[in-house]
């Protein structure tokens, strides 16, 4: 189809999924003076965040220091689409700070299912791009931020339900 992104572009777009995610988890914990264990678990989530943000900017450097990567077989291109669609806005913003919807007057339920919303965009952004990257420069290493951001939803989860929502 001819659409096509460079691994320098797709990786700066999931370093820029961390940094908003990592921004997000901050602001929301400063929302949370009263609740000393909410603002430790939205601090920890936000250094998780900065961890992967340095996970991807390692690869991303591999991968443009290293040898040319091969196509990948993608006969549709729905992967090149699919990130067509996401670096226009139209399944979600990478540009856009999700720390700038907080008011400071959510609770911290309206806080826990926006995280949840914004963990489930990054999987997806990741799963579409992870089968586009080879194995011996960081497949697996997306994997692992795929599960831990899976696990970040369970932790959201568990506190949303732990309160009773």
């Amino acid at each position: 189809m001819g659409i096509s992104f460079n691994a320098d572009e797709i990786f700066e777009m999931a370093e820029q999924i961390e940094r908003n995610g990592a921004k997000f988890y901050r602001t929301a914990a400063e929302q949370q003076s009263d609740d000393d264990d909410a603002r430790k678990m939205l601090l920890n989530l936000a250094v998780m965040e900065d961890e992967h943000e340095i996970t991807f900017a390692n690869i991303r450097e591999e991968i443009i220091s290293g040898p040319p990567i091969e196509d990948v077989y993608d006969p549709e291109d729905l992967a090149a689409l699919y990130l067509q669609a996401i670096a226009n806005g139209r399944v979600f913003d990478i540009k856009k700070d999700p720390s700038e919807i907080l008011t400071g007057g959510e609770t911290l339920e309206e806080i826990l299912k926006i995280a949840i919303s914004l963990e489930k965009d990054s999987i997806v952004f990741y799963m579409s791009f992870r089968d586009l990257v080879p194995e011996e420069i960081g497949k697996d290493k997306i994997d692992y931020i795929i599960n831990e951001e899976k696990q970040h939803i369970v932790g959201l989860s568990n506190q949303l339900e732990a309160r009773g929502k």
